[in-house]
């Protein structure tokens, strides 16, 4: 098989993984999330809110959000979103329409409502993590949310993650000031269980993203880097390299112990 035909199945099998992750992140909200009525981060929080307050399918609300957003990031920013991003937002707009209409109503009463909100939120921001990761590994994106950072990012010096972070936050708890019939006890739980799921779903995204890394290696800096090494060596059974160092600022000579272990 040559370089062109291995490159091609390689792409192919990157849009199938990417779209096997979409579909779990779809079935997370499908099953789990939005027969609660629960909310989360991100563009699809807003549109399950939107669902939610008018009856406007998510399917729709995503879709058309995530394109202004688009649109206003290739104006910003340049077209460097890449077609795999076009793609996930693309594909995810369709699976939300057809999805849960596929899910049989008594199988979501029995899996999920049944047994109440707090283990749905937990759950449904699980199977969304392991999707976005999939997704992510990939080279995919599902734009929302990150578009707003990156803009925000070029003319604020202030890191994505904790624009994403803070957009999360407001995004759920925006939740409590929709009209419903429910008390504002019941909508703060649901702001709650939000947070949770939101929790959970990055753990689980940055457990499955750095999954692939069998070791880990620790640089230490310290005076006293003979006796650390010497306790490393005999109690924790691990080899250490000793390098030169020389702090820049400083002009001062020392040394580095550098220890490769596994992750666990």
């Amino acid at each position: 098989m040559n370089t062109k035909s291995k490159k091609i199945l390689s792409e192919i099998r990157s849009y199938v993984i990417i779209t096997l992750g979409l579909l779990c992140y779809v079935l997370g909200w499908s099953i789990f999330i939005l027969p609660n009525s629960l909310v989360g981060g991100g563009v699809t929080g807003i549109s399950a809110i939107i669902q939610y307050w008018t009856g406007f399918e998510i399917s729709y609300s995503y879709f058309i959000i995530n394109a202004v957003l688009l649109i206003v990031g290739f104006l910003i920013l340049g077209g460097g979103f890449g077609v795999k991003t076009i793609y996930a937002i693309v594909v995810s707009s369709l699976l939300f329409k057809v999805v849960p209409g596929l899910i049989p109503e008594s199988f979501i009463q029995e899996i999920a409502i049944n047994n109440g909100p707090m283990l749905c939120c937990i759950i449904g921001g699980a199977l969304d993590g392991v999707g976005m990761a999939m997704t992510f590994a990939n080279g995919g994106s599902t734009g929302g949310t990150d578009i707003v950072a990156l803009i925000i990012n070029k003319y604020r010096s202030i890191s994505p993650g904790k624009i994403i972070v803070l957009m999360d936050i407001i995004i759920i708890a925006s939740s409590m000031i929709v009209p419903s019939d429910g008390t504002w006890g019941s909508k703060l739980a649901v702001v709650i269980y939000g947070f949770i799921m939101s929790g959970v779903l990055s753990f689980t995204l940055d457990m499955v993203l750095s999954g692939n890394k069998k070791s880990v290696q620790i640089l230490i800096f310290s005076k006293y880097y003979d006796v650390i090494a010497d306790r490393i060596t005999q109690e924790a059974g691990r080899g250490v390299t000793i390098l030169n160092s020389r702090g820049w600022y400083t002009k001062e000579e020392g040394k580095v112990a550098i220890v490769v272990a596994r992750k666990n």
